[in-house]
């Protein structure tokens, strides 16, 4: 098991609320992943998905300058 796994493991094993919070992240993620592919095999820009769907452009990774 990765570095990373044993931590997320032991993490969830004692804090509760990290646990609670954590399949609802992956999911998240997850979706946003299926929607950036989605998005990017259409050729279109999050400006162009937005104003399709009449909304505007939003990210799901506010740190990040562009997705």
């Amino acid at each position: 098991m990765s570095d990373g796994k044993q931590y997320v493991q032991k993490r969830l094993a004692r804090d509760p609320e990290f646990a609670e919070n954590y399949e609802i992240g992956v999911a998240n993620f997850k979706i946003g992943v299926i929607l950036r592919h989605a998005r990017e095999a259409a050729g279109l820009t999050q400006d162009e998905v937005a104003k399709l769907l009449r909304t505007q452009k939003i990210s799901n990774f506010p740190h990040r300058k562009s997705c």
